[in-house]
């Protein structure tokens, strides 16, 4: 039995969603551990649409368990909308198929303000956030006086939790010169939803070890990318939380040895939303191709990403740091009119080639990517199902990725169809 971590190995939107809902047909239990309703999936369907913001991706399959970790920060506001969504497409969310960490903290409305009043304050060294209030939210978390889901069950703690976090957060407020938050309103607020929230609340960690005795097969899956993960990304231009695969087991209460398998999913391109380094950016009519061949706008903003070239030093990075065992590479089809393509396999800083990307912000914008040249194989890939009916030139470009990359290409996608999939490597089976 596997047990298995799906994280994006570049800046997010590397197609998670799809290759997590592919893998979930094998899976018992999916799980997400990270980030909140800041990181989007589509998935799509038998032509059906899904754009989920919370719900782990299992949640459209019939059978399966989703469930929302402790390392999770859940708006609960936007998770109720989100259940309502979901189930006028037909898909049944219920206590029995769906689950929320009691340990999780809550997203609350001053948070979401303070990122907006931060996010405007900074001008043009904002970070770039989706302005959902995450990074507040888990900021409260690490100060010790977030609200937590199982804080819904008693009124008295409540008062006690809410007194805490507004008299930091109304502190900080009445020095903004913002409205304060008056503890009642917002008491009145939780608890009128606290029973739809409460009864989706379960000890995770007692139900995941529960899966593990009867051997039941779980699927983690990772929000946003690793070089978005708040120690290992490109910081401060970084999300919240750690994104890497080693948060699965913080994020969930699972013992790290039960995770046997990392696969990372990885773009044949690379793309990034909001500020901060990006050094195979293309601002020119390729990357707009790139853009409007791939539908690159944000599943929860719409904001359009910044396109580029593939940069294999920034992925051989993340691989050695998340421990990465297979490679799913994603979207290889929007790259089928493509006269040339680019992969960057050095940087040069400071008239020196390095092979890695350094941790200062400053040196991090100063790289300039160095290239390796591949033709490119002008014919329809969208699609393919077997890696041997691929164009040669494109077989080519994967295994020269593979190569580099040092770790295996174990899947590839050729279309958001979910059965569009080349599969190489099962990381269940493995």
């Amino acid at each position: 039995m596997k047990n298995v971590v799906v994280v994006g190995s570049q800046w997010g939107d590397e197609g998670k969603g799809k290759i997590v809902d592919w893998l979930s047909s094998e899976a018992d239990v999916v799980v997400r551990f990270q980030g909140g309703h800041n990181a989007g999936h589509t998935l799509v369907i038998d032509k059906k649409v899904f754009k989920l913001r919370l719900l782990p991706s299992g949640i459209v399959r019939e059978g399966k368990i989703s469930i929302l970790g402790n390392g999770v920060v859940i708006d609960p506001w936007a998770l109720l909308e989100e259940i309502k969504e979901i189930k006028k497409k037909g898909i049944n969310v219920n206590p029995e198929n769906f689950m929320i960490s009691e340990s999780a903290s809550l997203i609350l409305p001053f948070h979401q303000e303070m990122d907006e009043i931060r996010e405007d304050a900074a001008g043009k060294g904002k970070i770039g956030t989706t302005r959902r209030g995450i990074g507040p939210c888990y900021e409260d978390k690490i100060g010790r006086r977030s609200i937590r889901v199982m804080d819904l069950r008693s009124k008295t703690n409540l008062n006690k939790r809410l007194e805490n976090v507004l008299l930091h957060h109304n502190a900080i407020r009445k020095g903004l010169k913002k409205k304060l938050y008056k503890k009642d309103d917002l008491k009145k607020k939780l608890l009128k939803i606290a029973p739809e929230i409460l009864k989706f609340a379960q000890p995770v960690w007692l139900r995941l070890d529960e899966f593990i005795k009867n051997r039941k097969k779980i699927l983690f899956e990772g929000a946003q990318g690793i070089l978005l993960d708040v120690d290992h990304g490109t910081y401060p231009f970084v999300t919240s939380s750690n994104t890497v695969p080693a948060m699965a087991a913080t994020g969930s209460g699972l013992g790290p040895n039960n995770i046997k398998y990392v696969l990372g999913i990885t773009k044949a391109y690379t793309t990034r939303v909001g500020s901060g380094p990006f050094p195979t950016e293309l601002k020119d009519q390729i990357g707009d191709s790139l853009g409007k061949r791939g539908k690159e706008f944000g599943t929860v903003t719409a904001r359009k990403r910044r396109c580029g070239w593939f940069d294999g030093v920034l992925v051989r990075q993340t691989i050695k740091i998340a421990g990465i065992n297979g490679v799913a590479l994603t979207k290889l089809d929007v790259l089928d009119e493509l006269d040339e393509i680019k992969v960057c396999i050095e940087y040069e800083l400071n008239g020196k080639k390095i092979d890695y990307l350094p941790a200062s912000s400053e040196d991090q914008f100063n790289v300039k990517p160095i290239y390796k040249t591949f033709p490119g194989w002008k014919s329809s890939t969208q699609g393919i199902r077997n890696i041997q009916d691929l164009p040669e030139k494109a077989k080519n470009y994967i295994y020269a990725l593979e190569d580099f990359l040092e770790a295996k290409i174990s899947s590839i996608s050729t279309s958001p169809e979910r059965s569009d999939t080349i599969l190489i490597e099962d990381p269940f089976k493995v």
